[in-house]
């Protein structure tokens, strides 16, 4: 690619560029946001891409960290989040596996994962990133490290109480939706809606 290969940045984009804007439309919650930066990311790659260095990282982490960095200037900017619209919603945040003759799986599925988009989306930035990043994009906790910039020990802290976090706010969504309910019915229905969140994420 650097050295004027049109085929190889487009092989390099097809692989790639499905990350980048997941990652972007997760972190800013804005599909104009997402694409905008995915558009300026694999610019910087075509204009800086010789500073990638692998024995530094993966290239996904490289990407990711430039991708990092363009939103978080854009939301330091915006100071607002624009909604997701159903239908990237419905690609980026499928996790949950229902049978598809299963309606009522099939509303409950949709269900946990809207709670557990809402979730995430209300983390602080530096807890939502590490979540994106180690749960969703399967990073492991040196590339999110190389990443953010920061130490390993601390990627893991957050990650740590980013689910602690997680973990409340599905508990409350949970409690709140369920004041009809039994005791026993209650406690069901928390371990299941906890348990479909932990797969979600």
């Amino acid at each position: 690619m650097l050295a004027g290969d049109a085929a190889a940045f487009a092989t390099l984009y097809d692989r790639c560029q499905g990350g980048v804007y997941r990652f972007a439309l997760r972190m800013s919650d804005s599909e104009a946001m997402a694409q905008d930066v995915t558009h300026d990311v694999f610019l910087a790659l075509m204009r800086d891409g010789a500073q990638f260095d692998p024995a530094r990282g993966t290239l996904a982490a490289y990407l990711y960290g430039i991708t990092r960095h363009k939103v978080l200037q854009l939301l330091k900017r915006e100071r607002a989040f624009v909604s997701m619209d159903e239908e990237a919603e419905e690609s980026s945040w499928d996790e949950v596996a229902v049978a598809p003759d299963d309606p009522l799986g099939e509303l409950s599925r949709h269900e946990t994962i809207e709670a557990v988009r809402q979730a995430i989306q209300a983390l602080p930035a530096h807890y939502r990133e590490v979540v994106l990043l180690c749960n969703m994009h399967e990073l492991n906790y040196e590339e999110a490290a190389g990443v953010i910039g920061c130490a390993v020990g601390t990627v893991r802290s957050r990650l740590h109480r980013a689910r602690g976090l997680l973990l409340e706010k599905l508990r409350g969504l949970n409690e709140a939706g369920a004041t009809r309910e039994t005791a026993p019915e209650k406690k069901a229905s928390d371990a299941t809606r906890l348990t479909r969140a932990r797969f979600a994420i």
